[in-house]
């Protein structure tokens, strides 16, 4: 394998994978890290629905195109695809099996002409100036190090601007940090019966079942999926933030994150047995698969040349230099039993700033994804993973036209606009 690319990218989800797509058809060579055996990060590995293609309201409106479109297309030659109500006001949601996805990921990107390489993990980062000379990459075989002109941070966790010194906000240092969840699956349901009950209703059960089961969060949901018996869940809810030694440690830090994969997996057991015994439909399933990992919301947050914020969100602020947009309320996944909810104006998106996307602390590093540079109500809206691919899509076209200077503020925001327009990418509300 060549050990120099014009673009690296670190992390395979819907920012990484749509990242690497992008750069590598803009004409790029381009090397996709993945710490997992398949693409998708929490696309694959923890979900099966994409959230953030559409605005919340009765006649919604579109506002991620461009390769993730491509994506859902790859997924509808493949089998069928649930695109369910609007539940929640968060927007109708494209529910696809995942095995289908791990699949579309691999052709799109290797049609793309990038490169992929599974089982590794950024270890270390060499920093001159600012600038990210190399990154070496734990794999199979052993270290090795790799070369970019431009790196993409994609990791969700922001592991390369934490190697590389690059300034972060640790969730739950400032403010407050999102809980974890493990997904999981039942089948043998009988939908039609577990359709007779409310939202409100599970909910009024799960209040109910407290003197008989774990249940940590309340307000939990299972959906449909495109196989006719199964449902899928996000239901559970595991805490993460600690001190130790008068410092702040969350899912970032190994032992949190075992302790955090074991909790997620009993509660998951715990969700199931409650749904079986108290909830219409449910009498003869049973759980059969759990995520892959846990889900992470939030870990570590970028700063970069723009920050996000709270007030953006919520007055749907527009921006020049915008390369995506998002119309998703504040859903923040806090400590306690409930989840806290804060729409955006109705009809309206929050533009993403291409800034956002720019390490402030680095000449020729981006991030894409829930690691880019927002406060935490701003993540907590922007995160959904149509989201994360409008950033990533955004994220690998600056790459590759930056890839020959090495200067990722070289490049004009209007000349990425106009590529990402040209590519169908949604960048104002029509």
């Amino acid at each position: 394998m060549a050990s120099r690319f014009d673009v690296i990218v670190v992390g395979s989800g819907s920012a990484g994978s749509t990242a690497a797509i992008a750069a590598a058809r803009a004409g790029a060579s381009v090397l996709l890290l993945e710490k997992l055996p398949f693409l998708g990060g929490v696309s694959t590995a923890v979900l099966d629905t994409f959230y953030g293609f559409y605005t919340p309201v009765s006649i919604a409106k579109k506002v991620v195109g461009g390769i993730g479109d491509d994506v859902v297309a790859g997924l509808r030659g493949l089998g069928p695809v649930v695109e369910r109500p609007n539940t929640y006001r968060a927007g109708t949601r494209i529910t696809y099996l995942a095995e289908h996805l791990k699949l579309v990921w691999e052709e799109l990107v290797e049609e793309a002409g990038a490169k992929i390489l599974l089982h590794a993990f950024v270890q270390d980062a060499t920093v001159v100036d600012g600038r990210i000379v190399d990154l070496v990459v734990a794999t199979k075989a052993g270290l090795l190090s790799v070369e970019g002109s431009i790196v993409i941070d994609a990791s969700g966790d922001a592991d390369v601007c934490h190697h590389a010194g690059f300034r972060y906000e640790l969730a739950g240092e400032i403010s407050p940090a999102q809980t974890l969840t493990t997904t999981f699956r039942m089948t043998n349901v009988d939908v039609s019966r577990r359709q007779t009950i409310t939202k409100d209703e599970l909910h009024g059960l799960m209040a109910d079942a407290r003197a008989d089961f774990d249940l940590p969060r309340l307000e939990g949901s299972d959906h449909i999926t495109p196989i006719g018996d199964m449902t899928a869940t996000i239901m559970t809810r595991v805490e993460h933030v600690q001190k130790r030694n008068g410092r702040v440690v969350n899912a970032s830090d190994p032992e949190v994150l075992t302790a955090a994969e074991i909790a997620g997996r009993r509660q998951a057991f715990e969700y199931a047995r409650f749904l079986i015994d108290r909830v219409p439909g449910y009498e003869e399933a049973s759980l059969v698969a759990l995520s892959t990992q846990i889900g992470v919301r939030e870990t570590r947050r970028v700063f970069g040349d723009y920050r996000v914020t709270r007030e953006d969100v919520t007055t749907a602020r527009q921006f020049d230099d915008q390369i995506g947009l998002c119309g998703a309320p504040i859903e923040d996944h806090g400590v306690g039993t409930n989840t806290t909810w804060e729409y955006l104006p109705e009809g309206q998106a929050v533009g993403i700033p291409l800034r956002s996307l720019v390490v402030a602390d680095s000449s020729n590093t981006l991030v894409a994804g829930r690691c880019f540079s927002a406060t935490h109500d701003a993540h907590a809206s922007i995160r959904s993973m149509a989201q994360c691919m409008a950033m990533g899509q955004a994220a690998g076209v600056l790459a590759a036209m930056a890839s020959q200077s090495g200067a990722v503020r070289s490049v004009d925001a209007a000349a990425v606009r106009a590529q990402l327009r040209a590519n169908g990418a949604v960048l104002e509300l029509g």
